[in-house]
C-alpha cells in the first residue's frame, strides 16, 4: 500500500498557495481537467519537487448499467503514466442512463447518483471495476459518495456493499468521510456502522471536505470549512487504522493559503488523536461484511434491470417525468433542484458569453430550460442546446438576439465560424474599414 501522507486537491485557482504550503506530500488533480500534452505548470513543478500527483476521475460510472467506455478508460490510464501516478481513483456512482439497455437516449446527469445497494448493482459494479482494472496501468481505488436520496428495496448497508465489493475485486477503497457524515444526515446511516463493516486493509487514502445544511438536507458542497462532525468521523476512522494518506478537497469559494493550512492541521490532529485512541486500544475493531446470497440469473438481465430503474430515476431528475414509486419525492425535489443548479452553474464557466448575453436573466433562463431538457452530451453541449432552446423562444430584445445568434453560429459546426475563410475575410475587410 502506497503512504501518501497528507494532500490536497490541486485547483488552477490555487495552484500557487499549494505551491507554497508547507507538508504538503501530495495532491490530486480531477482527471478529466488534466490535458496530458499540456500538463499545468505548476504541476509539472510539483512533480519535480517529489510530489506525488494522483488523477481523480469523475465521468465513468462505473456504478452505471452500461460497460465503462473504453474512451474514458483509455484517458484515465493516460494520464495515470503522464503524471506517474501510483494509483487512480473513480466513484462508485452512476452519472448517465438510458442509452441501448432501454431502447432510449442516453442523458446526463452531470453529477454523482447513488447506485442501489442491491445484488444487481452489486454485480454489475463488480465486473465494471474489474473491466477498469484491466485498462488502467496501476491500480484503481473507489470513493463512496454523498447522496440526497435513499433508494428504496437496499438489500445491504454501505459497509457491507463496499466490502464484498473489495472482497470480490480486489478494488480498493477511497473512504470520503465527510460522505459518511452527509449520508448520516441525509439518509440516517450510522457513520460509525459503516466504518466498522469495512475491510480497513484495502483503504487507499481519505478524503475530508466541508458542507453546509440547509432545511435539515446535507449539501456536500466542497465549498465550506470542515465542520467538526467530519473531524469526528476522521478521527473515528483513524482509531480503527492509519490511513495511507488524508487529503483536503475544496473546488470553490477558496479561502486564503492561511486558513486551508488551518484546516490541514485539523486534519492532521483528528488523525492523531484517532491513532492515540487506536494504540490505547479504544477504537473499536472491523466486523466482517455480510455476504449477499448468491443472485440467480445472468448479468446482462441484471444489467437490463439497473438499467430501466436507473433510466427512470435520473428522467425524473432532469427530465421532468413522474418519480418512481418506493422514492421519497420531497428529496428527489431537492436533488432535482440541485442538479439543475449545478449544471446552470458549469454552464457558466464553460460558455461565460451566456451569462453576459442574457444578463440577469441568464440564471432563470437556465433553470426553465433544465427542468424539461437533459442534457445529452456534456455541458460544452449543453450550453449549445439551452442557446438553440433561447433562440427558438425569440427573445424580445433584438440585440440580445443578434448576440446570442452569433455565439450560437460561431461555436455550433464543425469548427468555429472565426476559423472559416469567409468569416476571417470579412473580419479582417471589417476592421480594415473601421480603420479608415
Amino acid at each position: 500500500m502506497v503512504q501518501l501522507g497528507t494532500g490536497i486537491g490541486w485547483r488552477p485557482e490555487i495552484a500557487e498557495a499549494v505551491e507554497g504550503m508547507p507538508g504538503i506530500d501530495w495532491v490530486e488533480v480531477v482527471a478529466e481537467n488534466v490535458c496530458p500534452g499540456h500538463l499545468p505548470e505548476s504541476l509539472v513543478r510539483l512533480r519535480e519537487r517529489g510530489v506525488t500527483v494522483v488523477p481523480h476521475g469523475v465521468s465513468l460510472g462505473l456504478g452505471g448499467a452500461e460497460r465503462p467506455d473504453e474512451g474514458r478508460l483509455a484517458a484515465l490510464a493516460e494520464r495515470a503514466e503522464t503524471l506517474r501516478s501510483p494509483l487512480v481513483t473513480e466513484h462508485i456512482a452512476f452519472v448517465r442512463a438510458g442509452g441501448p439497455l432501454t431502447a432510449s437516449s442516453l442523458i446526463e446527469a452531470g453529477h454523482l447518483l447513488p447506485v442501489p445497494r442491491t445484488r444487481d448493482a452489486l454485480d454489475v459494479l463488480c465486473e465494471n471495476v474489474r473491466i477498469a482494472q484491466d485498462a488502467l496501468p496501476v491500480p484503481l481505488a473507489v470513493e463512496n459518495i454523498a447522496a440526497l436520496f435513499s433508494w428504496p428495496g437496499e438489500e445491504m448497508t454501505e459497509g457491507q456493499f463496499l466490502y464484498e465489493l473489495a472482497d470480490r475485486t480486489g478494488v480498493r477503497l477511497l473512504i470520503d468521510v465527510a460522505n459518511l457524515h452527509t449520508n448520516h444526515v441525509n439518509r440516517g446511516e450510522d457513520p460509525a456502522e459503516a466504518l466498522a463493516g469495512l475491510p480497513l486493509e484495502a483503504i487507499a487514502y481519505v478524503h475530508v471536505a466541508g458542507g453546509f445544511e440547509r432545511d435539515g438536507v446535507w449539501h456536500d458542497s466542497h465549498a465550506h470549512p470542515v465542520p467538526e462532525p467530519v473531524l469526528a468521523v476522521l478521527t473515528d476512522l483513524a482509531s480503527r487504522v492509519s490511513p495511507p494518506g488524508v487529503l483536503l478537497e475544496r473546488d470553490e469559494n477558496f479561502p486564503e493559503a492561511e486558513e486551508m493550512e488551518r484546516e490541514l492541521g485539523a486534519i492532521r490532529r483528528a488523525v492523531e488523536e484517532g491513532a492515540g485512541r487506536r494504540e490505547a486500544g479504544a477504537g473499536a475493531a472491523a466486523v466482517a461484511g455480510v455476504r449477499p446470497e448468491p443472485r440467480q440469473g445472468s448479468l446482462e438481465a441484471a444489467r437490463e434491470r439497473l438499467a430501466l430503474a436507473q433510466t427512470a430515476v435520473l428522467s425524473a431528475l432532469v427530465a421532468g417525468t413522474p418519480v418512481p414509486e418506493g422514492f421519497d419525492r420531497v428529496r428527489m425535489g431537492v436533488q432535482a433542484r440541485a442538479l439543475a443548479a449545478k449544471r446552470a452553474d458549469v454552464v457558466a464557466k464553460v460558455a461565460p458569453e451566456l451569462p453576459v448575453i442574457l444578463g440577469s436573466g441568464y440564471r432563470a433562463a437556465f433553470l426553465a430550460y433544465a427542468q424539461t431538457q437533459p442534457m445529452t452530451g456534456g455541458y460544452r453541449r449543453d450550453a449549445l442546446d439551452f442557446a438553440e432552446h433561447v433562440l427558438a423562444g425569440r427573445p424580445e430584445d433584438a440585440s440580445v438576439r443578434r448576440a446570442l445568434r452569433e455565439w450560437w453560429l460561431e461555436r455550433s459546426g464543425s469548427r468555429p465560424r472565426s476559423h472559416r475563410p469567409a468569416v476571417r475575410l470579412a473580419r479582417a475587410t471589417r476592421r480594415v474599414l473601421l480603420r479608415r
